[in-house]
């Protein structure tokens, strides 16, 4: 959401950081901790330690081991990343410590735990890295190693992390079967991550073959999308070609087709997924983007 008057925007910015807060503690305690399923990052070592000593409660633990990880992440992404992280891993922290003092969750499915708990918690992550802030832990150990792994993508990163933690808690209490079934949970979090993250800037892209792209070019034009002309040469008849590259917006793509078969019945379409444009029209790249 694009608000323009800075102090509606932070105060929009920290209700969406309380609600993302909300979601991973409701998740948390109502499908890994209630089923007895490991987590990753530094929940999942909370999980392990206070199995061993439950004197020390899960929230609380987790604001410990996080605070070492948080003086690193200020030197690498400034103090917005303090307020705002610190915020949302204090809040998170304390609603599963305050959820599991007044409310004990009944033990469900172990595959369904695993199936809408890795849903919830992606979609409260992303909610929150996409508000520049993370809870800490494997969230935010991913977004520093982004910087070194642009070619990774953020649900990818965490996923690795979160294994790692989860395999630990395998050796440790010698639970296989709920370590597995934390891999699974981690992994349909990775994917809602990703889908939060990256969903709403994937493009499309189409290269369109035509002998009329002299026809089909100035209409995509007047459709405001942006074109590229390639030379290129059919390879049955050896004829000289112009193909038209046009990166467009998903709710784009019928209007492309229908204008583009209208000049040429024949013209030949090649659609395919674009990860993620960066230019006018579309997103703009920053060293801090995930």
């Amino acid at each position: 959401m694009n608000i323009k008057n800075p102090v509606l925007h932070r105060l929009y910015e920290y209700f969406m950081i309380t609600v993302g807060c909300a979601i991973y503690a409701v998740a948390f305690n109502w499908f890994f901790q209630a089923n007895g399923i490991s987590m990753g990052g530094f929940t999942g070592i909370s999980q392990i330690i206070h199995r061993l000593a439950p004197v020390f409660p899960i929230g609380v633990t987790s604001i410990v081991l996080n605070i070492p990880l948080f003086i690193l992440g200020v030197r690498k992404q400034g103090m917005k990343l303090l307020t705002s992280s610190l915020y949302a891993m204090a809040v998170s922290s304390l609603m599963i410590d305050g959820l599991a003092a007044f409310h004990t969750f009944s033990p469900m499915d172990p595959l369904l735990a695993c199936v809408y708990g890795g849903a919830l918690v992606g979609l409260s992550m992303g909610i929150l890295l996409m508000q520049g802030a993370t809870t800490g832990g494997s969230d935010l150990t991913a977004r520093l190693l982004k910087y070194k792994f642009r070619h990774i993508s953020i649900g990818r990163l965490c996923l690795a992390i979160d294994v790692a933690v989860i395999c630990l808690y395998a050796l440790t209490f010698r639970s296989v079967n709920n370590a597995l079934y934390g891999i699974i949970a981690m992994y349909i979090t990775s994917i809602a991550m990703d889908g939060v993250i990256y969903g709403t800037s994937t493009a499309k892209m189409a290269y369109i073959i035509s002998g009329r792209s002299g026809e089909i070019a100035p209409r995509l034009l007047k459709m405001n999308l942006g074109i590229t002309l390639l030379n290129g040469r059919g390879g049955f008849t050896g004829d000289e070609k112009q193909v038209v590259l046009c990166a467009f917006k998903r709710n784009q793509i019928g209007a492309i087709k229908a204008m583009v078969t209208e000049i040429d019945p024949h013209a030949f379409i090649i659609v395919c997924e674009a990860h993620e444009v960066l230019g006018e029209g579309f997103g703009e790249y920053s060293p801090d983007s995930l």
